[in-house]
């Protein structure tokens, strides 16, 4: 604002504003419109009628007036300005210095940078070569890569094209398997479905047969199975046929129980189509669950029974054989080894066993053990006592003679089933042949205090050595 130099000044008529400038011509046109302006107010004041001023030489005085004002107002200002001046001119010579020094920095980075620029040349230009010698290197190798390459290429679509043509053969066998496959799981599909229909037509015949021999009815379970001479005999049987053993014995008891325990009103028959007795520990051992069981146990002679076989039959709760069943009885066999007071203690444990078995069945015939023993050696020299059943029943060895034998258990085909043998804890009783042709049967080792109570008349039965 100061170096625009411009002063406001305003007149006591309030009509007058000079601006001073850094020129006097603007304030002399100023001065000279404002002398205009006061002429006019000087007119229009005289038009009042006091006086008679010249309105000319006010108007002189006020321009002389403001002439001087201007030049002293423009003094001033040149004095307000002259330390500006030279505050410039300090300001321009520094300036000048440091543009000089500027120029002196420039050209010494101008030479830096042209000797930057030369060796800059010169490493590029090393590296050009290098980069060429590179390239040239590169070009050669790529070369020989394209070489390779095509050379792979060729080999690779050679092989793809083997591989395709493989591909095509193998594809075209696998149609030719799929098809054939196909036919002969077609095949297969009408032989299977010819095997599912001779299966069920088999399967069909099959279970015929099975219904034919099967016995498709309920067993007719009785308390009194014996009536009008026939015996009818349910699915609660236990075969005993051969000689006795302990095995024999285990094989009874156990079925005897479970009868019991399935029921304990229907009786229970012990078959004996044939045995020659046995073990007399053994037999008394199936007296002992006969007569220990809550269900009736009924024996049954079809064929033989003799010794300890004849013992169990009439001892029995009740018993029954056909007319021409033969039972046995005898004493107890003795076969005795050892020194002569030994042959005495094993002499009287038999005494003690004969005693025990004969004595109830002589009591059942009425007679005494001495009597009972006299008659069998009145009916044979060798003591062996033989009645046929419808005797027997007579001398009360068995209960009830019979005519007919209903089997009720047998309800399935005799014919279908496979022979099961009775299981066994040793491998005796199987028929061998001795050195002279003749055919025996080797009896177990009996256990201590012991005897075998049973017919053999011909050695067929021989003690295991």
């Amino acid at each position: 604002m100061k170096r625009c130099g411009r002063f406001l000044s305003m007149a006591a008529s309030g009509a007058v504003i000079a601006l001073v400038g850094p020129t006097a011509g603007f304030a002399q046109e100023s001065t000279g419109s404002g002398a205009k302006g006061v002429s006019g107010m000087t007119t229009g004041v005289g038009s009042t009628g006091k006086g008679t001023t010249d309105p000319l030489a006010d108007l002189r005085k006020e321009q002389g007036r403001l002439a001087l004002e201007g030049a002293i107002n423009e003094l001033k200002q040149r004095t307000q300005l002259a330390p500006l001046a030279a505050e410039k001119a300090r300001l321009e010579l520094e300036a000048a210095i440091a543009r000089l020094k500027l120029e002196v920095r420039l050209a010494a980075i101008q030479t830096e940078i042209e000797e930057l620029t030369r060796k800059g040349t010169l490493l590029q230009r090393r590296a050009l070569a290098q980069d060429l010698e590179r390239k040239a290197l590169l070009d050669t190798e790529l070369a020989e890569t394209r070489i390779k390459f095509e050379r792979a290429k060729l080999a690779n679509d050679l092989a793809m094209q083997l591989a395709a043509g493989k591909a095509r053969e193998t594809m075209q066998r696998q149609q030719e398997m799929q098809l054939h496959l196909a036919e002969l799981n077609f095949k297969k599909a009408q032989l299977d479905h010819r095997l599912a229909k001779l299966n069920t037509e088999i399967s069909l015949r099959e279970r015929r047969d099975v219904w034919k021999n099967r016995v498709n009815a309920d067993i007719n379970y009785t308390n009194e199975p014996f009536k009008d001479g026939t015996l009818t005999i349910s699915d609660r049987r236990i075969a005993l046929n051969g000689p006795i053993g302990m095995d024999t014995a285990d094989h009874i008891a156990d079925r005897i129980d479970y009868f019991n325990n399935q029921n304990r009103e229907h009786p229970i028959f012990i078959v004996i189509d044939r045995s020659p007795g046995g073990s007399v520990m053994a037999g008394f051992k199936i007296l002992k669950a006969m007569h220990g069981s809550v269900a009736p146990v009924y024996v049954v002679v079809k064929s033989f029974a003799a010794s300890m076989a004849a013992g169990i039959t009439t001892l029995a709760k009740r018993s029954f054989a056909y007319p021409n069943a033969i039972i046995l009885h005898h004493q107890v066999l003795s076969m005795a080894w050892g020194n002569l007071t030994v042959q005495k203690e094993q002499l009287r444990d038999l005494e003690e066993w004969w005693r025990r078995l004969a004595k109830p069945v002589a009591k059942k015939m009425g007679i005494g053990l001495d009597d009972f023993i006299k008659e069998m050696y009145k009916h044979r020299s060798t003591g062996d006592w033989i009645e046929w059943g419808d005797r027997a029943r007579k001398l009360k060895w068995v209960d009830d003679l019979v005519e007919t034998i209903r089997e009720e258990s047998y309800d399935k085909n005799p014919d279908t089933l496979p022979v099961v043998l009775p299981p066994r804890r040793h491998p005796f009783f199987a028929e061998r042949v001795d050195t002279n042709g003749r055919r025996y049967v080797e009896l177990p080792r009996l256990d201590p205090v012991d005897g075998y109570y049973l017919f053999n008349p011909d050695n067929y039965y021989r003690l295991a050595r």
